[in-house]
């Protein structure tokens, strides 16, 4: 816990109220990823894939195991249905680490010989197969993974707590192969999974998709059997065993026109767990209600959507049933919004992890946006901009070369990959500046990459041909470039004409120099009214000019952190302060000014005749009327290419 209270700490001290809220108390809602420091002493080196994982294409995965709540010994079988996509298969290739001992593999039923090094198994054929062919490989294994870290493929724990044992999977990023024969593609979904597991019968055993049976076995043994249709990438495949109770509630959301929906929730089967997390847990409800008005339908509703509780701080998001170590506000609204992002469109490659991170940590701030509501938003906001902006480099982007065993950290940087993510798509919701079209983006892009794989490519293809704009540049400068601008402005308003100097500089020069962008001005006015106008930066040094007849009393920079960017400093410019009086005068006339270089005094008729021409440099002038006609006369003063005017009564 100590990387999530350091950054806790920061934001703290930014706003103090943020810890006293029910909603955003913690960053959980990172899905706890950022527990890579413990992951780096597990594994370090490079991933190495056999390119004969391409020769074949998932169908089916059947995972028939042995587990149980105190352990992290696994035992039983995995059945791969797969067809053949290279011209012939003479050797099929998986992924399972050397410390599980395979005991025989089957190919089409028969048993056939291989060789199993490096963490990566050889099936050695003695007839090739051919493109088209299916093909059934059953792989029987046991043994003690590696554990360790919450990148540990298989963990488990004593909750002292709730005085419970409990064992859980999570294979994202590499892991999946720690705990069950596998290929570890992410562009290779399978079609369906079937996962049956073994355990005491005092446990429960949770998993994806729906619980088609549970299966009473000698010797105090039970058989959970989930099983699921929708397609799903190796890394969701999971599965969570305690001794839970069941806790059951049903969403309605509105498509379903009546009809509801589960949501499946394991949680320990000790006395006060349930009230403890209830409440939490209960919000789901209107986590889905929202989601599913904003991205429509919730993508595995012929199943479920549900939680176990495990030992992990944080949250995985497994497909259909998320493993979870508590029910904050902004875990359980995150984890939810992955079935979207992340589960149903499934980032293409680890470099675009943002597809995944960056877009579900924006469905949290959208529960704090529509649900939290009153003063939350602008705190996530808040903490999040200050927190990305805590170092002055960084790319969403994650290079392949530095997508590494021993570089999870970069790939799940909360920093970037989370928060600069999340922020980044709220912007392209201010560039869009209608939220029709950009609910528009997000279902189009849901729609065209349903049950598969995106890269960020993708995802521009879909905003710019459903927003008919160009948002190339933006994705240059934000996603693939580094740090943010930061701002000087200067501000005056003279006869009726406003003018905003604007100087941004940039965290990252030599990355990106320029940040071409909009950004929003408020407007402040002395009868107490508002406006907001939306300037464009193009380069460095700009000056706006407009014509504003209300008079300004104070203007704000993006006071709804639309935009990211530092403003260092939001100045009004000197004004002059020029006083005539007395008015109406008898006889002197009394000049005050704050001017510094000369300035001329005319004095003309209202039909443009001058009377007195004089230059002046002193901060009060005096000057004799007595000799002139009563009547009405206008005073100017004049400086440099400025100049006032007022009328005055001589009597």
């Amino acid at each position: 816990m100590k990387y999530f209270l350091f950054i806790y700490y920061l934001l703290f001290l930014n706003l103090v109220i943020f810890a006293q809220s029910p909603v955003l108390t913690d960053y959980e809602h990172f899905c706890s990823k950022q527990m890579i420091h413990q992951y780096k002493a597990f594994s370090s080196k490079d991933i190495i894939q056999t390119p004969l994982l391409h020769d074949y294409d998932i169908k089916f995965y059947f995972l028939d195991l042995h587990i149980e709540n105190n352990t992290v010994y696994i035992s039983g079988n995995v059945t791969i249905y797969a067809q053949v996509v290279a011209n012939e298969l003479d050797t099929f290739a998986f992924e399972l680490v050397n410390e599980l001992t395979i005991e025989k593999v089957l190919i089409n039923d028969i048993e056939q010989d291989f060789s199993h090094v490096n963490d990566e198994t050889f099936v050695f054929f003695d007839q090739p197969l051919a493109e088209g062919e299916m093909f059934t490989a059953k792989v029987f294994y046991h043994g003690l993974p590696p554990t360790g870290g919450f990148f540990s493929g298989i963990s488990t724990e004593y909750d002292s707590t709730w005085n419970k044992h409990v064992t859980w999977t999570l294979s994202e990023p590499f892991n999946a192969r720690q705990w069950w024969p596998v290929k570890q593609v992410l562009t290779d979904k399978a079609d369906s999974v079937w996962v049956h597991l073994t355990t005491a019968s005092a446990n429960k055993a949770g998993s994806i998709g729906l619980l088609h049976s549970v299966v009473p076995l000698p010797d105090n043994k039970v058989r959970y059997e989930w099983r699921s249709s929708y397609p799903i990438a190796y890394y969701l495949i999971s599965f969570a065993v305690a001794e839970y109770q069941e806790y059951n509630i049903y969403s309605k959301p509105a498509y379903l026109q009546g009809d509801s929906l589960l949501i499946q929730n394991y949680i320990y089967d000790s006395p006060g767990c349930l009230s403890h997390y209830k409440t939490g847990i209960d919000k789901t409800l209107l986590f889905m209600e929202l989601f599913t008005d904003l991205f429509e339908i919730y993508p595995f509703d012929k199943e479920k959507y549900g939680h176990c509780l495990a030992g992990l701080s944080g949250g995985m998001e497994h497909q259909t049933m998320t493993t979870i170590g508590g029910f904050s506000f902004s875990i359980v609204a995150h984890e939810l919004g992955h079935m979207w992002f992340g589960n149903n469109v499934t980032c293409e490659n680890w470099s675009d992890i943002w597809i995944n991170e960056g877009f579900a940590t924006y469905t949290d701030y959208l529960a704090t946006d529509f649900i939290a509501g009153g003063q939350y938003p602008l705190i996530w906001k808040t903490n999040a901009q200050n927190y990305i902006m805590t170092q002055p480099d960084g790319s969403i982007y994650v290079p392949p070369e530095e997508v590494q065993y021993d570089n999870v950290d970069r790939i799940f940087d909360s920093r970037l990959s989370y928060w600069k993510g999340a922020i980044i798509i709220h912007m392209i919701r201010f560039e869009l500046q209608n939220d029709d079209i950009f609910f528009e983006v997000l279902r189009n892009f849901q729609e065209a990459f349903s049950d598969s794989t995106a890269s960020t490519p993708d995802f521009i293809n879909v905003l710019n041909e459903t927003s008919g704009q160009d948002f190339t540049t933006f994705f240059d400068q934000w996603y693939y470039g580094e740090g943010f601008p930061i701002y000087s402005f200067e501000w005056e308003q003279k006869n009726g004409l406003f003018e905003l100097s604007s100087s941004q500089d940039v965290s990252m020069p030599e990355i990106t120099p320029l940040f071409e962008m909009h950004f929003p001005v408020e407007f402040y006015f002395n009868d107490g009214s508002d406006s907001t106008l939306i300037f464009h930066q193009t380069k460095q040094e700009m000056v706006f000019s407009i014509e504003l007849e209300p008079e300004i009393d104070s203007i704000a920079i993006d006071p709804e952190l639309w935009v990211l960017k530092k403003v260092e400093s939001l100045k009004k410019a000197k004004t002059d302060r020029i006083l005539i009086y007395p008015n109406p005068t008898r006889d002197q006339l009394i000049i005050e000014t704050n001017l510094t270089s000369p300035f001329k005094i005319l004095i003309k008729t209202l039909e443009g005749k001058s009377i007195f021409n004089s230059e002046f440099s002193q901060p009060n002038t005096y000057i004799d009327l007595s000799i002139f006609a009563a009547g009405v006369y206008l005073v100017q003063i004049k400086t440099g290419n400025s100049s006032s005017i007022k009328k005055i009564i001589k009597y």
